[in-house]
């Protein structure tokens, strides 16, 4: 019987450990794509921003601003 008990103990901690694996691969894939999307995000903000101020120097709204 203490044989079968710890048999059972030890595969519930090897699932245990795998699901966890499991886990902490999905998590890191998910934060990988976060950043990767914040980072696009970012990219196309600078965009954008370049663009308005493109378009208003086009205007006659402002001068152009030097790059910081």
């Amino acid at each position: 019987m203490a044989e079968s008990n710890s048999k059972a103990a030890q595969d519930l901690a090897e699932f245990m450990e795998t699901t966890m694996q499991n886990l902490q691969s999905k998590f890191q894939a998910m934060s990988d794509q976060i950043v990767s999307r914040m980072d696009e995000m970012g990219t196309r903000i600078d965009d954008l921003e370049k663009n308005v101020a493109d378009l208003m120097t086009q205007a006659g709204m402002e001068e152009p601003q030097t790059s910081k």
